[in-house]
């Protein structure tokens, strides 16, 4: 089951790998927004005991269990990056118990917090088709030479492995014209957090959001 996504309060939050998502979604947060983080409901999902761990085990095999039986996202990482057949079958065990959980965590905050702006941290929003049926989708950019500077120096990588990474995703360009609001991420943290607040204010005004892959910035 997909979230009910339909409020106007109610906003998506992507980017490509590097690009600076939970950043943004900081400083959202920090700014009075509440947060559904896919990212933290995947872990959640997949520990050991719960209905997705034992569908992943009985689909990849005990091979991918660490020692102390949760499983090893490096190992399962490794079957999935380059077999898209693979990768399906996660996501068709994983992204269905992610909605669910994110639909009870937005209908408790929407109840609670009626008046917040609720924030859908999503990495593969755009991918996942989720986008369509939000009525606004923010999108923190950088370009990929920046991306693969940024995946280097935080994971260690070479360039040919940062690389891969970001040709494993759909390219950030592309994501452009599905975003209403634009986070360019090049500058600094006082750039980027000025940009953050003028999209935050202007979404919870209440004004219509722009048309697709139309940047905002401040004045």
């Amino acid at each position: 089951m997909e979230p009910d996504i339909s409020r106007p309060t109610i906003a998506g939050l992507t980017g490509g790998i590097a690009s600076g998502k939970s950043t943004v979604a900081a400083m959202l947060a920090e700014a009075g927004a509440r947060i559904v983080d896919a990212d933290r409901i995947a872990h959640q999902v997949v520990m050991k005991g719960q209905p997705a761990w034992q569908d992943i085990v009985d689909h990849f095999g005990k091979g991918i269990l660490a020692r102390d039986g949760q499983i090893d996202r490096e190992a399962l990482g490794s079957i999935v990056f380059n077999d898209t057949e693979a990768k399906k079958a996660l996501n068709g065990i994983v992204h269905p118990r992610v909605f669910e959980t994110m639909a009870q965590e937005i209908q408790s905050l929407a109840e609670a917090h009626p008046g917040d702006l609720v924030i859908m941290d999503v990495p593969l929003l755009i991918e996942s088709g989720l986008h369509a049926s939000l009525p606004i989708v923010i999108l923190v950019y950088v370009p990929e030479t920046m991306q693969q500077e940024r995946l280097m120096r935080r994971d260690g990588l070479n360039a040919a492995d940062a690389a891969a990474r970001i040709r494993s995703q759909m390219p950030i360009d592309a994501k452009r014209a599905h975003a209403h609001y634009i986070v360019d991420n090049t500058g600094d943290l006082g750039a980027t957090r000025r940009q953050v607040l003028d999209i935050y204010r202007t979404i919870l005004s209440g004004a219509p959001p722009p048309k697709a892959a139309v940047r905002q910035t401040p004045p």
